[in-house]
């Protein structure tokens, strides 16, 4: 695949208004990305505004901690697709995992992948808080789901994406694709990330690697 098509063109500050959503867009129409990632609050105005472009919407559900509710990230991602969304990245409850729980985990991303009704389901693991040992764990669990991605990060944690990670999901995940997200700056990480296994770079310096410079983003 072409870089673009591997990049979810991502902005998902809370200070975010029209017009850096307005300029995200237009880079993602330019650059023909994989997607753009945006808040369920512009969900909508995202798909109106990219209608035929061929570029999809996709939107972040129990973002950014993961400590709603499962019925309410069911609610989310029913409300979010109604809206226009065509891919969901779902953060976990992190706790299950610290609390070996892992059963819990299996439920809630069902549950939410059944309300994704066949639309794109990424599972944000959030590996910066988690150990190797965590990370294959939490993989081999929502490898027995109906997910269709793991992804390492919110870009809101206190790291992001590794290579290590990246691979020790890939290795464990059951076939399930993997997408790394945070800290991908440059081609050289781009290129890593894939060699370890990615498949999807959600990045907000996607034009910066479109064009073989350094992105200072997330």
């Amino acid at each position: 695949m072409k870089i673009n098509e591997y990049i979810d063109h991502t902005y998902l500050k809370p200070v975010g208004t029209n017009l850096e959503i307005d300029a995200l867009l237009e880079e993602a129409k330019t650059y023909h990305f994989k997607s753009v990632c945006v808040q369920p609050a512009f969900v909508e105005y995202a798909k109106k505004q990219l209608e035929g472009s061929g570029v999809l919407v996709c939107t972040v559900i129990g973002f950014p901690l993961g400590q709603n509710t499962t019925p309410t990230k069911v609610f989310e991602t029913l409300e979010a697709i109604h809206n226009g969304a065509d891919e969901i990245d779902m953060v976990i409850n992190i706790s299950n995992i610290k609390s070996g729980n892992y059963e819990a985990l299996i439920d809630e991303v069902n549950q939410v992948a059944n309300a994704c009704n066949g639309k794109l389901l990424k599972v944000i693991i959030e590996t910066c808080y988690l150990s190797d040992s965590e990370v294959v764990a939490t993989s081999q669990a929502i490898a027995k789901t109906a997910a269709n991605f793991l992804k390492t990060s919110t870009g809101f944690g206190p790291a992001g994406a590794t290579e290590e990670h990246v691979r020790l999901m890939k290795e464990n995940g059951g076939g399930k694709e993997v997408k790394a997200a945070g800290g991908v700056r440059t081609i050289l990480d781009f290129n890593k990330m894939v060699a370890a296994g990615a498949t999807r770079i959600g990045t907000s310096n996607g034009v910066s690697l479109m064009k073989g410079e350094q992105g200072s983003g997330y």
